[in-house]
C-alpha cells in the first residue's frame, strides 16, 4: 500500500515514516514534480492540515498524510501560530537563515517578558484522507518556555529557543529519540498510530 505524506522535507518523511512502522510504502511530493501546491491559508493548524491532505489525495488518487504544525505563544496572542514558518516575512531558501530571522522576531517581542510570562507550545495536527473523505485527524502538543537566547544545535525552526522546564534543556538540546518522545509530532503520532492500523486492517480484508 502507497500512502503520499504531504513534504517534500525528507527529514519529515523519514520521522514520520519510522514512528509509523507498518507496511506502508511512504512517498513525498518530491515524487510528484507536476503536482499543484496546495494553498495553506486556513486559520488553524487543523484546517490547514485538513486543507493539504485533502488537496494532495484528490489530485494523487493516493491516501495522503499531511500535518500543520508550528509554535503558539501566549504573551503575544498566540502567535507566530499558522504563520509559524513565515514569521519574518516571506520564506527564505535558505533554511537556517529563515529559522534564526523567525527566533530574532521572536525574542525581540518578547524582550521584556518575564520568564513566568513567556508560556508556550508547539502543536502539530495529522489528517489522513483518501480522496473520498478524511480518514483520521489527531492533534499532539507540548508544552514549554520560551528561552531568552538560543541553545543547542539540534532539530529545527524553533527548537534552539523551546526550553522544556522538566528536562531542564530546549529542544534544540535533545537527541533525536529523546525528542520523538516528548515532541507535539510525535505526540500527534503516537495517537493516531492505534486508529491507522485497525484502519489499514480492515482496508487489507
Amino acid at each position: 500500500m502507497k500512502i503520499l505524506v504531504a513534504t517534500t522535507n525528507p527529514g519529515k518523511l523519514k520521522e514520520i515514516s519510522e514512528m509509523l512502522d507498518f507496511d506502508i510504502e511512504w512517498q513525498s511530493l518530491a515524487e510528484f514534480p507536476n503536482i499543484k501546491e496546495v494553498e495553506e491559508d486556513g486559520k488553524t493548524f487543523a484546517e490547514n492540515a485538513r486543507k493539504k491532505a485533502l488537496g494532495y489525495t484528490k489530485q494523487t488518487g493516493l491516501w495522503t498524510l499531511a500535518d500543520d504544525s508550528g509554535l503558539v505563544v501566549d504573551a503575544i496572542g498566540g502567535q507566530p501560530g499558522v504563520k509559524s514558518a513565515r514569521f519574518s516575512g516571506e520564506k527564505e531558501k535558505d533554511r537556517k537563515l529563515l529559522d534564526h530571522k523567525n527566533m530574532a522576531k521572536l525574542l525581540d517581542l518578547l524582550k521584556n517578558v518575564p520568564k513566568e510570562k513567556r508560556t508556550a507550545r508547539f502543536v502539530c495536527c495529522l489528517c489522513l484522507a483518501s480522496p473520498e473523505k478524511v480518514l483520521i485527524e489527531t492533534e499532539g502538543k507540548l508544552e514549554g518556555i520560551i528561552a531568552d537566547k538560543e541553545a543547542g544545535s539540534n532539530g529545527f525552526g524553533y527548537d534552539p529557543v523551546f526550553f522544556v522546564p522538566a528536562l531542564n534543556k530546549t529542544v534544540a538540546q535533545l537527541g533525536t529519540e529523546e525528542k520523538n518522545g516528548i515532541s507535539h509530532r510525535g505526540n500527534a503520532i503516537r495517537s493516531f498510530a492505534p486508529i491507522f492500523q485497525t484502519l489499514i486492517k480492515n482496508y487489507k480484508h
